[in-house]
């Protein structure tokens, strides 16, 4: 089942596969009167329907190369071509107290580890305790995340230029505490810039994720 999300400023997001790309724009086209216009490239395509609905994709894995092409009605190329090479892709998913990373080519996990490390939430408790256990928190926190980055040294960036793509999802501060570490610097730099939603990392969540890297969130907004 398709996931779908309320976008800011209106519409709403669904991820999609690459494979079912074209059926459902074809649905798209048909709930609202046919598509009129596909514009598509470098890095963001819009489809626009005769009832002014639109369908808009960020194009992702480095997008398309020239000028954006312009063509009437519903077309897909280059771009449905773009979202199915097959891709090997680097996948780092990190929430407080636990991570799951590896490699992941096509659909299917490859190379890949997980670990999960305490981090106690917060206490609303007020004077000197709440200072020594938010004290204890940050410290595992530290220590959970310094766990992360050894991982992301160790498993990932040996593999760095065998990969195509990079993709992070879990918390955004947490990876955002990840890019100040020196030795995973370049890998983090190539993240695509879109970060996966996902619950606390597991192995079964990173086989998801292998599914979700290659998805779109396609957001339609009706007239």
């Amino acid at each position: 089942m398709s996931r779908v999300r309320q976008v800011a400023g209106g519409g709403r997001a669904v991820e999609v596969e690459p494979e079912r790309l074209q059926g459902f724009l074809d649905r798209f086209g048909t709930r609202h009167q046919g598509v009129t216009e596909s514009r598509i490239g470098p890095a963001h395509a819009v489809f626009t329907a005769t009832d002014g609905a639109k369908a808009e994709l960020d194009i992702p894995f480095g997008g398309l190369p020239g000028d954006p092409v312009i063509t009437p009605g519903l077309h897909l190329d280059p771009l449905l071509p773009h979202l199915l090479r097959p891709r090997r892709i680097a996948l780092v998913l990190v929430r407080l107290g636990g991570h799951s990373l590896g490699v992941a080519e096509g659909a299917k996990v490859v190379l890949s580890t997980t670990d999960r490390r305490q981090v106690h939430g917060r206490n609303k408790a007020g004077g000197w305790s709440q200072q020594r256990f938010a004290r204890r928190r940050e410290g595992q926190a530290r220590v959970a995340l310094q766990a992360a980055a050894d991982d992301v040294f160790r498993v990932l960036v040996p593999q760095l230029s065998t990969v195509d793509a990079v993709v992070l999802g879990g918390d955004r501060s947490a990876l955002a505490e990840l890019r100040a570490d020196r030795r995973i610097a370049e890998l983090m730099n190539r993240a695509e810039e879109r970060v996966l939603d996902v619950p606390e990392p597991r192995r079964t969540v990173l086989d998801e994720a292998a599914l979700r890297a290659r998805c779109v969130d396609v957001v339609v907004t009706e007239p």
